[in-house]
């Protein structure tokens, strides 16, 4: 066979698959479509307001899941350090929306509640007992998502432009 016979041999066979990927396009698009479908059912559930697939995305991800400060920057400072080896958990309790707290390190543990609105987009935080030792006073406010990419959740103040940054990773 001739370079030029193989030549037009490759183009013909190029030219079939094109046309026959043409001809069954819509198939192969309302396919491609079903399967992103299938793998994201949650996700648009979530997406459309559905409380219930919003509840669950939350409880397998944050509730009684162990945390740590991955960063923390108070005003452009890097001040992680101050919670080097707290563990923090978001425990559940009947409710989806709030409970109780707790964030411990070296055998000794803080206790207090956090608290989330109907979305999920807010996160208040409050450890106060026995007392609030001074780093939390950083962490004891409202929040909002700016990211809730597990295993990390990027937050930064709930109304203000405060230039606070916590990212939590989930362990």
């Amino acid at each position: 066979m001739s370079h030029k016979n193989y030549q037009i041999s490759i183009h013909k066979r190029l030219h079939h698959v094109c046309t026959t990927i043409y001809q069954y396009r819509f198939f192969i698009a309302l396919a491609f479509a079903f399967i992103l479908l299938l793998g994201s059912c949650k996700k648009l559930a979530a997406a459309s307001g559905d409380r219930g697939a919003l509840e669950e995305l939350f409880e397998e991800n944050f509730l009684n899941r162990n945390f740590v400060v991955h960063f923390a920057s108070d005003n452009g400072q890097d001040i992680t350090s101050q919670f080097s080896g707290y563990t923090v958990v978001l425990t559940k309790t009947t409710s989806f929306y709030e409970g109780p707290i707790s964030a411990s390190r070296n055998g000794v543990t803080y206790t207090g509640t956090w608290s989330s609105n109907d979305d999920y987009s807010k996160l208040v935080i409050s450890l106060t007992n026995p007392s609030t030792p001074p780093e939390f006073i950083f962490i004891n406010r409202a929040w909002r998502f700016t990211k809730k990419a597990v295993p990390i959740m990027e937050l930064a103040p709930w109304g203000s432009s405060e230039p606070k940054v916590l990212h939590m990773q989930r362990l």
